[in-house]
């Protein structure tokens, strides 16, 4: 399984879709996920692990998919990080 960064930027009109299609997507998911929209960023923000990049993708409601920006996460080692200076 791979970790993945969601952000699904929306706008003040889009929301309350976002939100609907979210919880309808079941409850579990809704508390995964986390809004700055009360602040006037309508955006949501998903950290997940699932196996693939389009998995990823199909957690994002399907009207703002094409706006959403999923990047997969890693962690480095220390001795990962000392052979990035070796190489």
């Amino acid at each position: 399984m791979a970790r993945y960064l969601i952000e699904s930027p929306h706008t003040g009109d889009e929301c309350l879709l976002v939100l609907d299609w979210i919880l309808a997507q079941g409850s579990m998911l809704l508390t995964k996920y986390e809004f700055c929209c009360m602040d006037e960023d309508h955006t949501g923000y998903l950290l997940i692990e699932v196996p693939s990049k389009e998995d990823a993708r199909r957690l994002v409601p399907p009207n703002i998919r094409n706006k959403a920006r999923i990047v997969e996460l890693q962690k480095f080692t220390p001795e990962e990080i000392r052979s990035f200076h070796a190489g």
